[in-house]
């Protein structure tokens, strides 16, 4: 398809958008999802939005936000026109993904060695900092870097066992701009997505489907292995999975429960946990008392010392006392913060090349950490230019961009950051590219970003179940989860 007809009529393709170039021609991947919305025209692409609206709203899909205390869910718009991928792009990143959580699960079992080093030792430091590719002080100073959190991974077990990779495509090919090693979120609403896009589409999907586009449920079994992977030494037999949730409140629990769903596990919440009589924990659920060996946490770390279990003691401690049994893991492991602080986020190249003796695979940001008086003194003057992100701001939390910012709070800014410069990283902001995205009955240009999900078990494993979110209004340089935001189903081409 040449030119363009009907519903892009006036699209503004541009050299950054992924479906129309500057001359108005629909890109070959595009081709086959722009046939079936010329079908529909403006007036049927309307309907089957308003049509997935409704969809999504009889099924419950929802996000929460924290509001002066509060949580206030909200739908999670989904725009039927799907992004697409290429097998080659999907290589590229699932390649760049695993790479990089090979590497931070080296740095963090560095950083958390369970033996330490001899107290003779003069240099006491991780093998990162004793070869000078980390700063000790960046390490020290990271709100999440838990040395109490040793123990709490079993001999052997990765510290990450999921992992979710921000990346955007650029000017210059796709770009890694961070990491969520804690315990992230958004697998469950890939999966989702797919659903309501199937059945607001289906012809588009049948054909597609012949053409053999990769469904995003195959990343369920791969998920699922790899929770086994992470049994504790002393289970025997299949290992015995559980989700570990907040319950009702958390702003994540429909994607908790979709997810306990199609893994085929419980939910469950500090409330229903109990010492078992062999070390280990059990979950009492619908009357019955399940052995638990893996511990899937979809709870903040922060919240495992606030709960109190029925038999008394802090969650965090219950956990604790079963892996030193060797009864349970917990996926994933505690005190993961510290690898993807974004003060850590320009040192993942050399760690790659340190850890792992390769080159990496994606490209990342220009970032200065303006603990560093050199950084500081090169950016100080270029707030207006640049991406501030608080240090602590896990989630995208605190991101302020310099050049949507008035005079006013640019001085507002600059007074902050230098009253407290180590708080603060500084980035180049990305021209991301954009994506068809329906808007008012007609297509319309947006940023979006793109979330991949890796696994860590007896091998590292990029899910073909990318999150793609869209920015929330035009010219909208952030693109995240927060309010007026969307996602859109990502389509991964067969080869």
């Amino acid at each position: 398809m040449t030119g363009a007809p009907g519903v892009f009529a006036r699209y503004p393709g541009t050299v950054r958008d992924e479906a129309v170039d500057p001359d108005g021609a629909v890109r070959p991947a595009y081709r086959a999802v722009a046939q079936v919305l010329e079908t529909l025209g403006g007036a049927g692409i309307a309907a089957v939005a308003d049509a997935v609206a409704r969809e999504r709203r009889l099924r419950g899909v929802v996000v929460g936000d924290h509001v002066d205390g509060r949580l206030q869910e909200r739908p999670l718009p989904l725009c039927p026109v799907p992004r697409v991928l290429t097998a080659g792009d999907w290589a590229h990143l699932a390649a760049g993904a695993e790479q990089r959580t090979r590497a931070l699960n080296a740095f963090l079992a560095d950083v958390y060695r369970p033996a330490g080093r001899r107290r003779s030792d003069p240099d006491r430091h991780p093998e990162v900092v004793r070869a000078g590719v980390v700063s000790a002080a960046v390490i020290s100073a990271s709100p999440g870097h838990r040395p109490s959190a040793v123990g709490l991974a079993g001999p052997g077990q990765r510290r990450v066992t999921v992992a979710a990779l921000g990346v955007l495509r650029g000017p210059g090919g796709w770009l890694a701009v961070s990491d969520d090693l804690s315990a992230p979120a958004g697998l469950g609403h890939a999966l989702s997505n797919r659903e309501s896009s199937r059945t607001a589409l289906p012809r588009l999907h049948a054909a597609a489907d012949a053409d053999g586009l990769v469904d995003p449920a195959t990343a369920v079994p791969l998920l699922r292995a790899a929770l086994a992977d992470a049994a504790p030494r002393e289970c025997t037999g299949a290992p015995r999975l559980a989700l570990l949730s907040g319950g009702p409140g958390e702003p994540t629990w429909f994607e908790q429960r979709l997810l306990a769903e199609a893994l085929g596990v419980p939910v469950v919440t500090p409330g229903q946990l109990w010492p078992g009589l062999d070390g280990g924990v059990v979950a009492h659920v619908d009357g019955e008392r399940l052995p638990v060996d893996v511990l899937y946490r979809h709870l903040d770390e922060a919240e495992l010392a606030a709960h109190v279990t029925p038999a008394g003691a802090p969650l965090d401690v219950l956990v604790a006392e079963g892996v030193r049994a060797g009864r349970l893991s917990v996926v994933n492991v505690p005190g993961n913060g510290v690898a993807d602080d974004p003060a850590l986020y320009r040192c993942v190249p050399e760690m790659i090349r340190f850890y792992l003796g390769e080159e990496p695979v994606l490209a990342t940001v220009p970032t200065w950490v303006l603990a560093d008086d050199r950084d500081l003194a090169q950016v100080r003057d270029r707030l207006h230019e640049l991406v501030l992100r608080p240090v602590d701001g896990y989630g995208g939390r605190g991101l302020v961009s310099g050049p949507l910012c008035s005079a006013a709070e640019l001085a507002e800014l600059q007074a902050e950051v230098l009253a407290a410069p180590h708080r603060f990283v500084a980035a180049e902001p990305v021209d991301c590219s954009t994506v068809p995205t329906v808007v008012d009955g007609s297509l319309v240009p947006r940023r979006v970003d793109l979330r991949v999900f890796t696994v860590a078990g007896r091998t590292t494993r990029a899910l073909p179940a990318p999150l793609t979110r869209v920015a929330p209004a035009a010219g909208a340089q952030l693109v995240g989860s927060g309010p007026g935001s969307a996602t859109k189903d990502t389509w991964l081409l067969g080869s």
